[in-house]
């Protein structure tokens, strides 16, 4: 008789405080890394961090209102989601001017 065991971790719950995301693995582990690894989730209201769905078999948590994803391996491996690079949008050149410059002969 074989048993197939799953060694990939599954969350079973999952809870947000000010500080700290905490998740309960189905094998009986508690992980916990810092709210600051989520930078969604530290600038989200305590209500939207509370609306969450564990993904799959629990191989992660997705927050809809603020459109950010954690998985289990991402806090076991401690792996904090980064903030994108602002957007540097190129300055417009000034359109030359039409009109010249004539000097006037007195």
């Amino acid at each position: 008789m074989n048993i197939v065991v799953s060694s990939e971790p599954r969350i079973s719950e999952i809870k947000v405080t000010n500080d700290s995301i905490i998740a309960q693995l189905a094998d009986g582990r508690t992980v916990s890394v810092p709210l600051a690894w989520s930078w969604r989730l530290t600038e989200a209201m305590p209500e939207q961090r509370n609306n969450f769905e564990i993904m799959g078999n629990g191989q992660g948590v997705h927050w809809p209102d603020v459109d950010e994803d954690i998985s289990a391996m991402g806090m076991l491996s401690g792996t904090p989601a980064r903030r994108p690079k602002p957007v540097v949008k190129p300055r417009r050149r000034k359109a030359a001017s039409t009109t010249r410059r004539v000097k006037v002969a007195a």
